[in-house]
């Protein structure tokens, strides 16, 4: 049979190819705001309970402890430092140069002050954006079907792995990378399409900038210029690789390989510029981490360090697989290292790496049958974003970090819908059926699964938290939950310490730290103090010269540090540390109080006014530094200024600290109304003190309520047996009503307290002598103001006093003694004069000219 005379074959039937989860939407533009809003909800309902989260962990040291997002400091410092405030210079830094991510911060607080809610706003506004734009990516160049694209998305929204990225504030960078990310990867395919160059150059700029943004707002932003560039060079293939190519045939391909190529350079070159400029802000030097940060890159043994690392690859995709058990940090203990190839986990790392194979193998074939690029693009998000957190080119600062997956989920995403597709679309009718239930259980579970392990780190971070609360029964339990499941944890013995009633007991916590890790300045401060307060100044000294070694940045070991020094009288080398403190720490607000409590304490208190006013600035809130600075004012008779500063100190916080130095303002200013105020609410907060009740009784009386005044003082002597003060006011009161008998059994039954100072005991002679001079008792007033000035001969008023008695019993000779020694301690006293006066006249009559 000839070629023409053979009947041709029969066209077989069509195939109606399986849609994954297809859904009844409507076509069109209808139908793309519909998942939009789908999309938007699920992220907006998984993540809203994240909205009324506070400060915690590290969002406490990126935001609230950092300098660089206060109100009113320099942006130059954003764009100088690290994400945590820190110099990038800085041996301690961790080398992390975020700046667009510390400005967004900034903007929070700017825009919304210091509330939680706003940044954790913004956190799930951000996860939304990449949702959808990971759709749009979907939708543009990986599935022709946009059912399939939006399913993608829909998986991404839910994904538990997200919980630290998008729950957790500083998690922002890795949310706000990941936009920046799609979004330069969108614009860099724009330039492969068919535009014309202007937009083709344009886009291609656009792209470059997008991706250094990205990087400047977390380092693995940086990953997304060789997603580009790969991608870009696996779509030139547009027909088969082959070997046996002629010399024409290259030189076409070369030629039509040029666009990628001149690409390609410019994309390397601008690599090698930021790159090279990351590592000058670094100071040429990479982080230090300790080993508990790390613990696999300190073994001395290479296979303990291979092993580990491949195990670690494995186990971050069991996570994006099955996040069953999740945590925000897997450090200390968490994972313990892989050290023998007997290990049963060496398993997990051989299963990943034959299918990190299969799937490679997959997209060649694919790129060789010009098939689709699914594949492709699952695993260049997947595998290029986590590079940096791999251990293969630098030491990172953890074991596992879950919010670095953040943007490898994306590719993995693509890779499991894309799988779950093509299972899709040939199994049965009633498989197809059970797939979907199944995939949406699973969507259901995703939304729903986030837990914790035991973790010392958890146990520790959580037993900060109720420290922080007051809670330390709770917080005692989980350190030691902590201890147990990792001993060497030298935080958690330093935290003990400071917890613990016994100081023998902390003694041990501390030194049991510092055997531990020596270099532990927090411990060696703690300890120093510990002995300082058991009189060890000698070996208290050499401690907290040893945290200030450990720890240049450690604010607290100055202040102690200087305390000691002035407790000794040496005001000089206390001075000389403060002032290194302030240089080494010029961001510490309490430092630079206690520096102006110090110069005020030694009589420079002009100076001091600068460092209280230095201390609100670095810390608005800083009440204590208000009320020192309305202190020194008030010293100086600057009252108005004074009262300003106390009153801003009250719209910080109402405490009872603040409110008693207002109210003497008023008392001793005549404001007394204003100062029955103060002192009512100061009373409200603290009702058991019996100072602030008897300040309310004095102003009482002062305020012309002797009644209430009295009442109040009475109330007071029941509650208080002790209560010297209380018998002086009501003596004041009765003394003003001219009661002078009660007045006078007031000031015995002070007497009868035997108060310890002997200024107070010579205090109550001395009102005791007035009372009874009032009586015109001269003798027995005579008496008291004589035991007076044997308690304290300083006493001029009651010398005086004791010459005026004798002065008008007519003995002039004992009085012109008396006024003589009340004047040598009061010499300007023009009623010491004009008796003395008096005195000569007198004996100028009696004895004659």
């Amino acid at each position: 049979m000839t070629a023409n005379s053979r009947g041709t074959k029969a066209a077989p039937p069509a195939v109606r190819q399986r849609r994954l989860f297809v859904l009844p939407w409507p076509a069109g533009a209808r139908a793309r705001v519909l998942r939009h809003c789908a999309l938007l909800a699920v992220c907006a309902l998984c993540y809203s309970n994240s909205l009324w989260g506070e400060f915690v962990h590290d969002d406490i040291w990126a935001i609230t402890n950092n300098p660089d997002v206060r109100p009113g400091s320099s942006l130059l410092g954003i764009f100088s430092n690290d994400f945590w405030g820190k110099r990038m210079a800085d041996n301690t830094s961790h080398k992390s140069y975020r700046p667009l991510c510390v400005l967004t911060f900034k903007l929070n607080i700017v825009l919304g002050g210091m509330n939680p809610f706003s940044f954790h706003l913004v956190n799930v506004f951000l996860h939304c954006l990449v949702t959808v734009l990971l759709m749009h990516t979907c939708e543009r160049c990986v599935f022709e079907d946009d059912n399939v694209s939006f399913l993608t998305a829909l998986l991404f929204s839910v994904h538990p792995i997200h919980t630290e990225a998008v729950s957790g504030i500083v998690g922002r960078a890795d949310v706000l990378a990941s936009v920046l990310f799609l979004l330069a990867f969108l614009s860099y395919i724009r330039t492969t399409d068919e535009v014309p160059p202007t937009v083709s150059v344009l886009s291609f700029a656009i792209s470059l900038l997008l991706g250094t943004c990205a990087m400047l707002v977390k380092e693995t932003g940086v990953t997304v210029f060789g997603v580009c560039v790969l991608y870009d060079l696996l779509l030139l293939c547009h027909k088969p690789l082959v070997s046996n190519l002629s010399r024409h045939e290259w030189k076409e391909l070369f030629r039509s390989s040029s666009p990628f190529i001149k690409r390609a350079c410019v994309v390397s070159l601008h690599v090698a510029i930021i790159m090279t400029l990351r590592l000058w802000l670094m100071g040429g030097s990479m982080p230090l981490f300790s080993e508990q940060d790390n613990p696999a890159s300190f073994s001395p043994f290479l296979l303990t360090r291979f092993l580990t690392y491949c195990y670690l690859l494995a186990f971050n995709a069991w996570l994006l697989l099955a996040p069953i058990m999740l945590c925000y940090d897997w450090q200390v203990g968490s994972i313990p290292l892989v050290e023998s190839l007997w290990d049963g986990r060496n398993i997990a790392s051989l299963a990943l790496a034959l299918v990190m194979l299969a799937l490679t193998l997959k997209c060649i074939t694919c790129l060789e049958k010009m098939k689709g690029k699914e594949v492709l693009v699952g695993l260049l998000f997947l595998v290029f974003p986590f590079i940096p957190a791999s251990n293969l080119f630098f030491r990172v600062g953890f074991v596992v970090a879950e919010r670095v997956l953040y943007m490898p989920s994306m590719g993995y995403c693509i890779l499991v819908v894309h799988g779950l597709n093509r299972l899709y679309s040939v199994v049965s009718r009633w498989g197809a059926v059970a797939l979907t239930v199944s995939m949406l259980v699973v969507l259901l579970l995703c939304s729903w699964k986030t837990t914790l392990p035991h973790n010392a780190k958890v146990h520790y971070n959580y037993a900060n938290f109720l420290k922080d609360k007051g809670r330390n029964q709770e917080a005692i339990f989980h350190y030691k939950s902590a201890l147990g499941l990792y001993p060497r944890h030298a935080s958690a013995l330093n935290n003990l310490g400071t917890l613990t009633q016994q100081s023998e007991e902390a003694e041990d916590y501390y030194r049991r730290a510092l055997d531990i890790n020596p270099q532990h300045n927090r411990a060696l401060f703690n300890l120093a103090n510990l002995l300082r307060s058991q009189g060890n100044e000698k070996e208290a000294e050499r401690m907290l010269k040893e945290s200030i070694r450990f720890g240049p940045h450690f604010a607290d070991a100055y202040s102690s540090l200087a305390s000691l020094y002035a407790d000794q009288g040496h005001s000089k080398e206390a001075n000389e540390i403060y002032s290194k403190g302030i240089e080494n720490c010029p961001e510490s607000s309490d430092l630079h109080n206690n520096y102006g409590v110090f110069l005020v304490d030694t009589g420079h208190g002009d100076h001091a006014a600068f460092h209280y006013q230095e201390a609100v600035r670095l810390k608005p809130a800083h009440y204590v530094a208000m009320v020192n600075l309305g202190r020194l004012l008030r010293s100086s008779n600057d009252n108005k200024e004074a009262e300003l500063w106390y009153k801003r100190a009250l719209q910080v916080v109402r405490k009872v600290d603040i409110l008693t130095p207002l109210g003497a303002l008023y008392y001793n200013t005549g404001r007394y109304e204003e100062a029955l105020e103060v002192y009512k609410e100061a009373a409200t907060l603290q009702p058991d003190s019996t100072d602030v009740w008897l300040a309310l009784a004095q102003v009482l009386a002062m305020a012309g309520h002797p009644v209430e005044a009295e009442k109040m003082t009475r109330g007071i002597i029941s509650k208080s047996s002790n209560c010297t003060e209380c018998y002086r006011l009501l003596s004041a009161i009765y003394s003003k009503q001219g009661n002078y008998t009660e007045a006078l059994d007031a000031l015995r039954a002070a007497l009868q307290q035997e108060p310890s100072d002997p200024a107070m005991r010579a205090e109550l002679h001395f009102s005791m002598g007035n009372q009874l001079r009032e009586m015109n008792q001269l003798d027995e007033a005579f008496q008291s103001y004589k035991l007076a000035v044997e308690l304290k001969p300083d006493q001029s008023q009651a010398w005086m006093n004791m010459g005026g008695i004798q002065h008008i019993k007519g003995d002039y000779a004992a009085a012109r003694i008396y006024y003589q020694r009340a004047l040598l301690l009061s010499p300007g006293s023009r009623l010491l004069k004009e008796n003395l006066a008096k005195l000569d006249r007198l004996e100028k009559k009696l004895h004659g000219p």
